[in-house]
């Protein structure tokens, strides 16, 4: 084993402090950063209680936070949004709480938006391949197939 830092669990639990100071973050991501630290269960443990009690790892406000950012800033739709959630084993109850975040008629304006843009980009010169195309983009984007059509039909006709 080569040359590695070892970490007392106060300082550990400071640097995880930063950690979750920094940016929001799932149990998942402590649970690794403190596995890559080669801290002890019991040490993990520790540290976790910690973090909860002095509130620096709070998961319904990671999710809604995830669920606002890659909304916003990411453009993802609702599917993407819930299958990155579960895949940081948040809760159903914190999933549903984090979709509440965004307002339909912002998700729909957004869509709209998307669509729009990428349609302008597309090169097909045959309308039913472009609408594919452009089906194919929005739900690999996470958006589900109604909102993408009912926004599809308002601008191609």
């Amino acid at each position: 084993m080569k040359n590695e830092k070892t970490y007392t669990v106060d300082e550990a639990t400071k640097l995880m402090e930063n950690f979750c100071a920094y940016q929001e973050r799932c149990h998942k991501e402590i649970e690794q950063k403190l596995y890559d630290l080669h801290m002890i269960p019991e040490a993990k443990e520790k540290i976790i209680l910690h973090l909860l009690q002095h509130n620096f790892l709070n998961e319904e406000r990671f999710s809604k936070a995830f669920a606002r950012g890659k909304f916003s800033i990411k453009n993802w739709g609702r599917i993407k949004i819930v299958n990155e959630l579960k895949f940081r084993n948040i809760s159903p109850y914190n999933i549903n709480t984090a979709l509440k975040e965004i307002e339909e008629t912002d998700y729909l304006n957004k869509l709209e938006k998307i669509a729009k843009k990428k349609w302008v980009l597309i090169k097909e010169p045959n309308a039913f391949k472009k609408r594919s195309k452009l089906v194919s983009y929005l739900s690999s984007k996470g958006y589900e197939s109604e909102c993408i059509y009912e926004v599809m039909n308002g601008f191609i006709k």
